[in-house]
């Protein structure tokens, strides 16, 4: 009689042991291993809200850029000082507001934007993100160089995130920091029409927020519509605010002058700035 062969319960075991203890190791999950250090996350930005524009805008430079509207009825200059909300999804990331308004021989409209930057970055700061958004409209604004204050020849066009999308064929500046004199009163000359004085050109500003720049914007020769446009743009620290205020002529050829005009805008740039942290 031929014996069959077999495997002592013993040994039988220890295979089985073995066996599952080779599994276990091929299935194991990188979550046993001990995690490495991690990055800190970047500081979050400085402002976690926005001002409502309509509402944050002075009254008093409202009448100001608006001059037409005080012969108004009173329930009509209400409505001209009062703005339009521009829409929005998330009014603690961005907001806007519009104005319009004018009597017989101009017209003038005002255009407010307030843009809250957040960094989806761990690595990036909103302040960090904010800067470089704004770097990006100022290089795209192509600003005179400050040694020269001659235009660099780039094709003109509108600033990256421009809201407006006006064409700046603005000449450019040597880079002085305001448009007005030591008494505030308007330097006009050489500020009519498209022709701009060097000290009223586009510039960078100083004295408003943590950076900004100004574009004087008048419509090119033989426009049909001639009109000025000044675009104060600034930024506190994580917050990029757009200030941009047009002046159209009625019944004349003739660019408006654009000493007024930024003047007024940068005294409402100043306003909202302060506006910003309340």
């Amino acid at each position: 009689m031929q014996r069959r062969a077999y495997v002592p319960s013993l040994m039988l075991f220890a295979a089985l042991v073995a066996g599952c203890t080779s599994g276990s190791g091929d299935n194991s999950s990188p979550d046993d291993s001990k995690p490495g250090e991690t990055t800190p996350a970047a500081a979050p930005g400085k402002y976690l809200t926005l001002p409502e524009p309509c509402g944050a805008s002075d009254r008093g430079v409202l009448k100001d850029m608006f001059p037409g509207a005080a012969g108004l009825p009173e329930e009509q200059q209400e409505k001209v000082y009062a703005g339009t909300p521009e829409p929005t999804f998330d009014t603690d990331r961005r907001v806007g507001c519009r104005w319009k308004g004018g009597d017989a021989t101009t017209s003038h409209r005002l255009y407010v934007d307030m843009e809250r930057v957040v960094s989806y970055d761990n690595a990036v700061s909103d302040d960090d993100r904010a800067k470089a958004l704004y770097a990006d409209r100022e290089t795209a604004a192509d600003l005179p160089d400050p040694a020269t204050g001659k235009p660099s020849g780039k094709p003109s066009g509108s600033p990256s995130g421009s809201p407006s999308g006006t064409t700046d064929e603005a000449n450019t500046s040597d880079g002085s920091d305001d448009a007005t004199g030591s008494d505030g009163s308007a330097d006009t000359a050489g500020s009519s029409g498209a022709q701009t004085s060097t000290a009223l050109q586009s510039r960078i500003l100083k004295g408003l927020g943590s950076a900004a720049y100004l574009e004087d914007i008048p419509s090119g020769p033989g426009a049909a519509t001639p009109q000025r446009t000044v675009r104060v743009v600034f930024r506190e620290s994580n917050v990029i605010v757009t200030v941009e205020y047009s002046e159209q002529p009625i019944g004349t050829s003739e660019v408006p002058a654009g000493k007024d005009l930024q003047v007024r805008a940068q005294a409402l740039a100043h306003k909202l700035a302060g506006q910003i942290g309340e």
